[in-house]
This record gives C-alpha cells, structure tokens and sequence, in this order.
C-alpha cells in the first residue's frame, strides 16, 4: 500500500470498499495488529502497535480489539452459549441477553455450533465479538452470510452500539450500499486508498 492514512474516532464508521483481490481484507488485518505493515505504522488509543510490549499489545487484543471475519471461527465443539462464555470468561464482560435475542439465536443458544446454518453461526460469532465490548469493531464482510432483513438488522445493532459504547468500526466490505451508511467510506484501488464519502 502506499499513501494509506486516516483516523478514526470513537462513535465513527468508516467502510473500506474495492474490488476482489484490492487488499481490503489485508489492510484490515494489518489496522488489528494481525498482520504488520511492511513499512509505516498503526496507531491504537494513541499509542503505535510497533512501540507497545507484547503484554500491552495482547491486553489491547483480549479487551478493546473486536474482530469478526466472515467465515465465523467459532469453537466447533461447543455449543453456542459456550462460545460466549469463552468470550465473557477472557473479557470479563457478561454475556447480555439482550444481545442474544437482537440477533435473533436464542432459540439455538444450546446447540452445538455444527448443528447451526452458516447464518446462525455468523450471528453467534458477532454476539461473541460484541460481548466483549471491544473500543473498536474491525469487521470483514460481517455480512456476507445473512440475508438481507438479518444483515439489515446487524448493522443497525452495530451502528448502535458503536454509540452508545463511544466505540468505532472499521468495515470491509464489496457492498457500496451498505458501506454509505457509515460515515466514511474509502475506496482502496490500485494499493492507494482513496476517500470517496
């Protein structure tokens, strides 16, 4: 990437579009801190991710960090409660049933992860995500497996959230409708990114 800067501030949105194959996904790991730039820096709550020690950076992972991918990651072998517990366990947040019943998986809470539709699944791995109330949602097509009144539904709860928890998103998506709703939107092309909104 060259030429890649901007910042974002608590209660903001700024959405990343682009064709397939542009980076998106690659620059959104690299602003978590799963990945690191080649050159240049990222900077969390004013601080640079290369300056931070391991223990400062894995606290600002555990507590303030909220990643959610697509594909769900979610604990195969557990239920879907038990993947939030997880999560309330490591954040010390607890699990909010208000939540649970926004997204709409109350009536699978019990299930074992493999017994639920990519849909439900990708609902679980945002609850998780959102239990620990991160300072900043970082999210890679959150969306891409919901259909359109459900992933209506999700982006509002997010919108939602980031102002009431004065937190921030980052998100990637191919979906310019869905990215004008955010109060920025870039459009990454030819590795430079670019401000269209």
């Amino acid at each position: 990437f060259s030429n890649v800067s901007f910042e974002l501030n608590a209660k903001e949105s700024i959405a990343i579009i682009g064709m397939s194959g542009s980076g998106k996904s690659t620059l959104l790991h690299i602003l978590s801190t799963l990945l690191t730039p080649d050159n240049g820096w990222v900077a969390l709550f004013d601080e640079e991710i290369q300056a931070m020690s391991k223990k400062r950076l894995s606290n600002i992972k555990r507590h303030d960090l909220g990643l959610i991918f697509q594909s769900h990651y979610l604990f195969n072998g557990f239920s879907a409660y038990e993947n939030l517990e997880v999560s309330e366990i490591l954040s010390g947040e607890k699990i909010d049933d208000e939540l649970i019943e926004r997204l709409d998986i109350k009536k699978v809470i019990e299930q074992k992860v493999t017994q639920l539709s990519g849909g439900q699944q990708q609902r679980v791995s945002i609850a998780r995500v959102l239990t620990k109330q991160p300072r900043i949602i970082f999210a890679d097509e959150p969306t891409g497996n919901l259909d359109k009144a459900t992933a209506d539904e999700v982006m509002k709860l997010f919108f939602e959230y980031i102002e009431d928890k004065n937190a921030g998103m980052i998100l990637v998506t191919h979906d310019e409708a869905l990215a004008h709703n955010c109060d920025k939107v870039y459009k990454l092309e030819n590795r430079q990114l670019l401000k269209i909104k």
